[in-house]
């Protein structure tokens, strides 16, 4: 970690907060200091999520940090469970409770005698890791000790595993995602680690017909749940138009299911469309446009793609977070953990298309074409939810950002 002017990358425990919060029917309690839970309820109203009095917090006063004090901890354990009835308690450990060593594991094998929810505890906090570590941890706990043993089995549902709704644009994702499936093969999404989903849904996750992992961070639960169940795994994510074909025909082939014909001619369509741009590109003269991705990684390499089908050249594309959980990397992707460097990268950019976070929109050159892909969102606020990075309308929608960038070079 280095000297941050902005945005630090959120830790593993925050990864973990915005997972846990996409899901109803449970409530999260943090261990921690007030101020703690409290910063980080404003970044979760940045991702858009809502938290319906799930998120709580126990205080924790010095005494309780010197002597290592629980009683509020398991005060606040039975009072949720008495008040607000929820399936699931899960326990989540601050960073002060980290560094002192409380045994949040212990607390939650005693007390659950004492209780009616079930309770799962998550004693990372905040030292494992980035977000992405979070994500996959949760991930990992939900396929384990949530998911039923014995589930219904559901031949037209399918699970979205490696799910972030700390990425940008993530609701609206997730709706392109549910209309994709439904249109493609009549499939319904079951559980989503962790998106718009419920505790009921997780549950039962094991008699889905395929786990779908779109990022590295769902891969370890996607192990775990074939190992349990046998579920087969299609990996990947669904960017630009030959990329969301080349995703349902991966489905298709595992699953045995043809792609509705009228919708994949649809899509046919379309990318023969796409495939006419980089002669319309050099015709233009722009033969030298070019891009820069800021971002996710999975998001950067997946538009970057479609980016090259359609004649525009990548310049360069940095990565946000840790390469831990990515098996190998793309040679063509910076990752840096200084902030510094990234911005200093950029500042040197001139007349390209800049497909970033907010912090690099704040140090580009005025001569660049701006668009936001990531986050951290600093100014304004993500509130469309019907503008997705993913799929067939993302590509719409990147499609006109490249058509207003090269109208800025002629």
């Amino acid at each position: 970690m280095s000297l941050t002017q902005f945005l630090p990358t959120p830790s593993d425990r925050m990864g973990i907060l915005w997972s846990l919060l996409a899901l109803e029917n449970c409530v999260i309690l943090e261990y921690g200091p007030a101020g703690t839970t409290h910063f980080s309820i404003g970044l979760f109203h940045e991702l858009g999520e809502n938290q319906q009095n799930r998120l709580f917090t126990t205080h924790m006063s010095e005494d309780d940090v010197v002597m290592g004090d629980v009683t509020r901890l398991e005060k606040a354990i039975l009072e949720i469970d008495q008040n607000f009835a929820p399936k699931v308690i899960f326990v989540v450990a601050s960073s002060v409770a980290a560094v002192i060593g409380t045994d949040i594991k212990g607390v939650c094998s005693y007390m659950q005698e004492r209780v009616r929810a079930r309770l799962i505890a998550f004693d990372q906090g905040g030292f494992r890791g980035d977000y992405c570590a979070g994500v996959m941890e949760t991930g990992k706990l939900l396929a384990q000790e949530v998911a039923l043993e014995n589930p219904e089995v559901q031949e037209n549902k399918v699970n979205l595993l490696g799910f972030s709704m700390g990425s940008y644009r993530a609701a609206s994702d997730y709706r392109q995602l549910t209309y994709l499936l439904e249109r493609a093969f009549g499939f319904q999404i079951g559980a989503c680690l962790c998106g718009e989903s419920n505790i009921d849904a997780v549950e039962q996750m094991g008699g889905a017909r395929l786990n779908l992992v779109l990022r590295e961070e769902g891969l370890a639960a996607a192990k775990i749940l074939k190992s349990r169940f046998g579920t087969p795994i299609v990996t990947g994510c669904p960017y630009g138009y030959q990329g969301t074909l080349d995703w349902l025909e991966k489905i298709a082939e595992k699953t045995g299911c043809p792609i509705e014909p009228a919708f994949r001619s649809e899509l046919v369509e379309k990318i023969q469309g796409a495939a006419q741009y980089p002669m319309y590109v050099r015709m233009l003269k722009q033969d030298q446009a070019r891009a820069v991705l800021v971002g996710e990684y999975h998001t950067i390499c997946g538009i970057g793609r479609f980016l090259q089908e359609l004649g525009i050249s990548v310049e360069v594309s940095l990565c946000t977070h840790s390469s831990k959980l990515i098996g190998k990397p793309s040679e063509q992707v910076v990752f840096s953990s200084r902030e510094k460097e990234r911005l200093d990268i950029l500042h040197q950019k001139h007349r390209c298309l800049i497909l970033a976070d907010d912090a690099s929109r704040c140090v580009c050159p005025a001569d660049n074409t701006i668009f936001r892909i990531s986050m951290p969102v600093i100014r304004g606020a993500q509130i469309a939810s019907h503008l997705p990075l993913m799929g067939i309308e993302g590509a719409d929608q990147m499609l006109e950002w490249v058509e207003e960038y090269l109208q800025t070079l002629r």
